[in-house]
């Protein structure tokens, strides 16, 4: 293979023609974050570019608290290209933190405010960070007791940054210099961050992402989605999650010239009082919150007609959910599918009505490759549901450290094997059907979970539901629907005559229906169907 873009050890990157082609393309422009920052602060340096609880920054004093707190790290001794764990909360800080990190080029490795000791400690000791950052609480948690045992068993691990009290570790205040010192920028082509795989088992790998490919994302995102200077973005999700940071999130946000507001929880408890007072005008959110934000709109108690869409991903937004957001929430939506290796999909915001509640959107970029394929590698008819293959400007050729995974990971010429099962639609949008690893096989007949839970949406007693498989010594596997009721639950035998009305397969009704009051989640939000799958050995089955 000819020489890459990425210089990192152990970072794959484009071969040298296919970043050739994407910076003649005008796709790759040379641009880096703290250049980003630095010229939008120039350009509209009064106007607001974060709020968070009380703090409010404009461009210009959040480029000057970016450049003390550079200064400061420096000064600590972190050089480029050392791995720091960032692990923050929704507050102003993470921004201040990760674009002076950016600035000095250092490079965050983004951790989940739910992560705990298995996924810290691995994050730190495999990068070999030399620092890790935090708040000293957060949801009842303690960081600190945290970092004391990660710091006790990594051994490069020099530093603990603290925002808050800081115990035995470092106050992040403490290091905001007084003047900003001469920091030599990264090259664009170089790794800016590593984020984390969205695998549900095990532990994530480290995603590559450098400065070219990650700011043509958020920059075309924030084409597609329409964002100028009175754009106003709400982040509800964790601020280190690839969907509220880029698709186009407060990166795009802060690339337009909008404000970033930030919410330290999602609930409408929290969101709506927001959304009323800052005048918000577009969030993301994932579909169960999608689902909870449209019941609590109900109630009417908070303005909010300054949104002109939600986007909803993470994981498929069905078609029965997706039509009743115009009428409760008052907006319009956007669908989104993509993963944090880089493909990401849009509904257009003048899509016809079909296409943005049926689909998952089609790519970014005129230079993502798409196929579709079946198990064995070969291209699936027209129409037909298959397996996502893709490579582009923005996907990455490979994890981090991970060649033996790479090699299963991606195809020898280049293209990222997803996991999710699609199918395109002749206007070339997507439909998602579901995960391979989620496909129920029941006795050779292949159930696709998804269907399934789209279908029990369209009753008026389900609020939410999740299809999972269970073990069956008969079939191999059986299915299971997950269900949170609209009030009381109705028979379970309801809910199956109800979907043998809707014309589906008999193999596709559920074997088993439980209802339960809330789902399990991942840390980012999504339901989490391993732990599902989990709580059938403690149920018994019914008789």
């Amino acid at each position: 293979m000819s020489a890459t873009t990425t210089r990192l050890p152990g970072c794959p990157g484009w071969p040298e023609d296919f970043a050739a082609r994407y910076r003649e393309a005008g796709y790759w422009r040379g641009e880096t974050f703290g250049r980003v920052l630095r010229e939008r602060a120039a350009r509209h340096g009064d106007r607001t570019a974060l709020v968070g609880g009380t703090e409010r920054s404009t461009y210009a004093q959040l480029d000057a608290r970016v450049d003390q707190l550079a200064a400061g790290l420096q000064a600590l001794g972190l050089q480029p290209r050392d791995r720091v764990v960032v692990q923050l909360p929704n507050i102003p800080a993470f921004y201040e933190v990760v674009f002076a990190l950016f600035r000095l080029g250092a490079l965050p490795v983004f951790a989940l405010p739910a992560h705990r000791d298995v996924e810290i400690g691995y994050f730190c000791e495999f990068t070999e960070a030399a620092a890790y950052v935090i708040a000293d609480r957060h949801g009842g948690f303690d960081y600190r007791a945290l970092a004391s045992r990660v710091r006790e068993k990594t051994p490069s691990l020099r530093h603990v940054l603290v925002v808050g009290d800081a115990g035995p570790f470092t106050a992040l205040s403490s290091l905001y210099a007084s003047a900003p010192a001469r920091l030599t920028e990264p090259s664009p082509e170089d790794v800016a961050f590593f984020q984390l795989s969205g695998g549900s088992t095990g532990v994530p790998k480290l995603i590559p992402r450098t400065h070219d490919d990650y700011i043509y994302s958020l920059r075309a995102s924030a084409e597609i989605c329409r964002l100028d200077t009175s754009s106003v973005y709400l982040c509800a999700l964790p601020a280190a999650h690839n969907f509220p940071m880029s698709s186009p999130g407060a990166f795009g946000t802060f690339y337009a010239g909008g404000t970033v507001v930030l919410a330290l929880h999602p609930s409408p408890d929290v969101a709506f009082p927001l959304i009323a007072k800052e005048r918000v005008t577009l969030t993301a959110l994932v579909p169960p919150l999608a689902m909870v934000w449209m019941d609590a709109a109900k109630a009417g108690r908070h303005d909010l007609s300054s949104l002109q869409y939600i986007q909803v991903g993470g994981a498929k937004f069905s078609a029965e959910a997706a039509a009743r957001v115009r009428s409760t929430l008052g907006c319009g939506v956007q669908q989104v599918f993509g993963m944090a290796e880089g493909l990401v999909n849009y509904t257009r915001l003048d899509d016809a009505e079909a296409l943005v509640v049926n689909t998952q959107g089609r790519p970014i970029s005129p230079e993502d490759e798409l196929r579709i394929v079946d198990e064995d590698g070969n291209d699936v008819a027209p129409g037909e549901t298959g397996q996502l293959l893709t490579r582009g400007p923005y996907t990455i050729r490979g994890y981090y450290k991970a060649e033996a995974h790479n090699a299963r990971a991606f195809t020898s010429d280049g293209f990222y094997c997803t996991g999710d099962l699609v199918r395109m639609t002749p206007e070339g949008y997507l439909v998602v059907e579901g995960r391979a690893k989620d496909q129920i096989n029941r006795g050779g007949d292949k159930v696709a979970a998804e269907e399934v839970e789209n279908h029990l949406l369209a009753h008026p007693s389900v609020h939410d539901a999740a299809v999972v498989s269970m073990p069956d010594a008969f079939l191999g596997e059986r299915t299971c629907a997950f269900v949170i009721a609209r009030g009381a639950p109705p028979p379970a035998t309801a809910l199956t005559g109800f979907l043998r009305e809707r014309g589906l397969a008999a193999f596709k009704i559920p074997d088993r229906v439980e209802f339960v009051d809330a789902f399990p989640k991942t840390g980012v939000g999504k339901v989490s169907k391993k732990a599902l799958r989990e709580t059938l050995s403690a149920r018994p089955a019914p008789r």
